[in-house]
């Protein structure tokens, strides 16, 4: 499918990143002027130069895409304060992504240093302050998030109603990240709680907030389609997620095959190594599946591994080899699919309610990436 989507929206799709990382670049150069700065402090001007390298440095894009598409479900025409919930939606991720990498001790993030790694460099032996000068960043870059909803350029009602969106999932995607930590509390995580875990730390405000704030901007009430809209968020982020578990187990399925396929970009640099979901001691859905196939000493060896951080190269490759004879893989790709198969049936129910062409945007887009496996 990914070979034949349509020429138009894939164009359309790159032109709203394109729009929105000159307009997010605008932000940032205007940012000293919203706000009063302390002066003369250096700190807080480091401050938001770190985050306008992380923000800019990369990313898919994906959550202002679907922004944009789930206004065209309703019309073509412009509409006021997309531009201002796409710039929070994306600091929103910019203030998760710094707190992630506290979380995870992750030295690197698109392809460059962490913000928290960026400050123990910059302050060495000095582990406290780049920790909480780290978790301000983070927070500074919520609080902005807020903000450029509450000056945009539209009607108080539809501020006000962006905002509320806004808030729930910021809340919800914290619970997320609570119950992300109590799933590496279980031995042996219920499935069930893997997807609530996924649902909550990322499909909600990843793509159910995008999609609710581009009806809400275009005059739609997504009230009564807010379980619709659910389903498809949860369907298509339990199989990104399952993909991003299992290539941090296997390896890339194939030549090209990044996430940033979804948006028709070249593929973007890893983040992390193969294998760190291992070191780290997270029980992702790759981990899972290999501790219940496991039995014995296999079993055994995957326990010692986990959370490991100087785990061997040659560990990792015996479980690898352990999960291939039992399966894994296999059952992990059809789940992949699956899930995204499912996404795109409640997508295509969408029919009766908005624009045909626009559906089909929905319609096809879980499915992208999953075609170009293996």
């Amino acid at each position: 499918m990914y070979a034949t989507v349509n020429a138009a929206t894939l164009e359309r799709v790159l032109g709203h990143r394109t729009r929105f990382d000159a307009r997010f670049g605008q932000y940032f150069d205007s940012l000293a002027g919203r706000f009063d700065l302390p002066v003369p402090s250096r700190y807080v001007p480091r401050c938001l130069d770190l985050l306008r390298d992380l923000s800019m440095r990369g990313g898919k894009r994906l959550r202002v895409v679907l922004l944009y598409e789930a206004a065209r479900l309703v019309t073509t025409e412009e509409v006021p304060g997309l531009a201002e919930a796409a710039l929070s939606i994306e600091l929103l991720q910019t203030h998760g992504l710094v707190h992630d990498d506290i979380i995870d001790d992750a030295p690197l993030r698109r392809g460059g240093p962490s913000t928290y790694y960026a400050y123990r460099r910059e302050f060495p032996g000095h582990g406290a302050t780049a920790l909480g000068l780290a978790v301000l960043a983070g927070d500074l870059a919520g609080f902005l998030s807020t903000q450029v909803l509450l000056e945009a350029e539209a009607p108080v009602a539809l501020r006000q109603a962006l905002l509320g969106v806004h808030a729930r999932a910021a809340a919800e995607t914290v619970a997320g990240q609570i119950a992300d930590l109590e799933r590496d509390a279980h031995a042996l995580p219920d499935e069930e709680f893997l997807h609530t875990v996924t649902d909550f730390k990322s499909a909600r405000y990843s793509i159910l907030a995008p999609l609710t704030m581009g009806l809400l901007a275009a005059g739609e009430d997504p009230a009564p389609h807010r379980a619709r809209l659910h389903r498809y968020a949860r369907l298509v982020g339990i199989s990104e997620q399952m993909r991003d578990d299992c290539l941090d187990l296997f390896g890339p399925f194939g030549e090209g095959a990044g996430s940033d396929a979804v948006a028709g970009a070249a593929p973007a640099v890893a983040d992390k190594s193969t294998g760190a979901d291992i070191r780290s001691g997270r029980r992702t859905y790759a981990v899972r599946a290999v501790l219940a196939a496991a039995t014995g000493a296999d079993a055994a060896l995957v326990e010692a591994a986990l959370g490991d951080p100087r785990c061997p190269d040659a560990t990792l490759e015996r479980i690898r080899e352990i999960a291939r004879a039992a399966g894994v893989d296999g059952r992990l790709k059809a789940e992949i699919r699956r899930h995204a198969e499912e996404a795109a049936a409640e997508a295509a129910s969408w029919e009766p309610y908005w624009r045909a062409e626009a559906v089909e945007f929905f319609r096809g887009l879980p499915m992208w990436n999953v075609d170009r496996m293996p």
